[in-house]
């Protein structure tokens, strides 16, 4: 695993483009290196697309359920899943460190959402935002200019 670890950083280091990457990744509370190396490996597309395309990617966008009349609840399905179950860990730790994910957290939290629910939201909103500083090229910052 070390040696692996090792190649991966070595990879990275000698590509300023993908160091740049892990740089604006990382720079995001919740998100580390081994979720960054997942997002980069999952999603070539990252900061060349849209915010629903990236969700959509990922299979993080909400699809109705809905049949004439009947409405059911929205669900997570398809998309990559080795992006998503990286984006599961970070998500978990992003609700307790992002101010900013806590704060969206709580609100949702407060509207009487599941705790599931809260947790795929918080999930897109890091993969929307990550998506956002790469095609920024910027670091994350509490409070943007």
């Amino acid at each position: 695993m070390q040696r692996l670890d090792a190649e991966i950083q070595r990879c990275i280091g000698e590509d300023p483009e993908l160091g740049r990457k892990v740089e604006i990744l990382t720079s995001i509370p919740g998100i580390g290196r081994i979720t960054a190396w997942a997002l980069m490996a999952g999603m070539d597309e990252l900061g060349r697309c849209s915010g629903k395309q990236a969700a959509m990617l990922a299979g993080l966008a909400p699809i109705a359920n809905d049949s004439g009349a009947r409405t059911d609840r929205r669900s997570i399905r398809a998309g990559r899943p080795a992006p998503r179950r990286a984006l599961y860990m970070a998500a978990l730790s992003a609700r307790r460190y992002n101010p900013a994910l806590t704060c969206f957290a709580k609100n949702l939290e407060a509207a009487g959402k599941p705790p599931k629910v809260i947790l795929v939201a918080v999930m897109r909103k890091l993969l929307v935002l990550a998506n956002c500083l790469l095609a920024q090229d910027r670091l994350w910052t509490p409070n943007p200019p």
